[in-house]
């Protein structure tokens, strides 16, 4: 089969890709409980980014195939799971021996999410990360009842599904973004207290808005002093729960008294971990939620551009230079 091969990890990015091949490898082995999935498509993330740089927490053996997720169809499987041959799946594959940037990939059935009909196979693509962080992470402003919460890295994917989540449940969201041209279009999608973090009156407005509306949980995907400015924002009793690093940089400048005195906390958010804490009909159940919400049209995952294998580098470079304004497909 045909696939990406990435021969060495590289902190310089375009180092990283300019390192990526394309070549002919073997198909893998299948266990009993595995399937193997003739790739529909398979999108780019931040995490397959990082990975390629060698700064995930997950690190595959050399020579090694990249790309964590994507949808397909089943076309061979394992002695445990033929009942699964010709099904449409989206998957999340974190093995050492194998990756979605390829024609074929290997998963095993707990990696899998059936695909009802009607879904959109592109969107199927993006199923599996997106989505499901932002409802898990979602449902911990329910818990709290939070009525507004705060987001960075507001013009990502991940964000743009936590912005419907709360209009469905009635909670305001107040949007953290880097550029004013990324909260105009924010704000012409409807989004009612965009912030951009490099204006002057960002931290007074932050923090006016976050009393004002009553936001007890924020959503943190940058690090660094942007953690700090937003966990101090909060209101008393809340949580600020990080779920990415996309600054490289250390949480700096939390107020320590409000954490002693005001039961504020600090919590990371795990997709994997948070799946394996929910039993299986609790996960079918989201799954389906989430499915029909694509079918009907209150989600979708806006996709940029698509490439093919052999057009990778290039690809790449156009994803990383504006990685918020949707994903990339990757085609085989």
């Amino acid at each position: 089969m045909k696939s990406v091969v990435l021969q060495s990890y590289n902190r310089n990015i375009i180092r990283a890709m300019l390192g990526l091949k394309v070549e002919e490898v073997s198909l893998p082995d299948i266990r009993d409980d595995e399937l193997l999935i003739k790739v529909h498509a398979a999108p780019v993330n931040p995490s397959d980014i990082a990975f390629i740089q060698g700064n995930y927490n997950i690190v595959k053996t050399l020579p090694a195939i990249p790309g964590f997720e994507a949808s397909g169809i089943v076309i061979d499987a394992g002695k445990k799971s033929s009942k699964y041959i010709g099904s449409k799946v989206s998957c999340f594959v974190q093995s050492d021996g194998s990756g979605t940037w390829a024609e074929f990939v290997v998963a095993n059935v707990e990696d899998i999410i059936l695909i009802k009909d009607g879904m959109d196979m592109d969107q199927a693509a993006c199923l599996t990360v997106n989505p499901f962080t932002a409802y898990g992470m979602f449902d911990i402003a329910i818990q709290y009842e939070s009525r507004a919460i705060i987001q960075n890295a507001a013009g990502g994917q991940v964000a743009a599904f936590m912005r419907k989540m709360a209009m469905n449940n009635g909670v305001e969201v107040i949007d953290i973004v880097r550029k004013q041209a990324s909260a105009t279009t924010l704000e012409k999608e409807g989004a009612k207290y965009v912030l951009v973090e490099t204006e002057d009156n960002f931290i007074d407005r932050l923090g006016e808005l976050s009393k004002e509306l009553g936001a007890s949980v924020a959503y943190d995907a940058v690090g660094g002093e942007l953690s700090g400015l937003m966990f101090n924002a909060l209101i008393n009793d809340s949580e600020l729960v990080v779920y990415g690093g996309l600054s490289g940089k250390p949480i700096a400048d939390v107020n320590i008294m409000d954490v002693i005195f005001n039961n504020k906390i600090i919590s990371g958010f795990n997709l994997m971990d948070w799946k394996s804490e929910i039993s299986e009909d609790d996960f079918l159940r989201i799954s389906n939620e989430i499915q029909d919400g694509f079918m009907s049209g209150i989600y979708n995952t806006s996709i940029r551009g698509i490439s093919s294998l052999e057009e990778i580098v290039a690809g790449l470079r156009s994803y990383i230079s504006d990685m918020s304004s949707g994903k990339l497909l990757i085609k085989p």
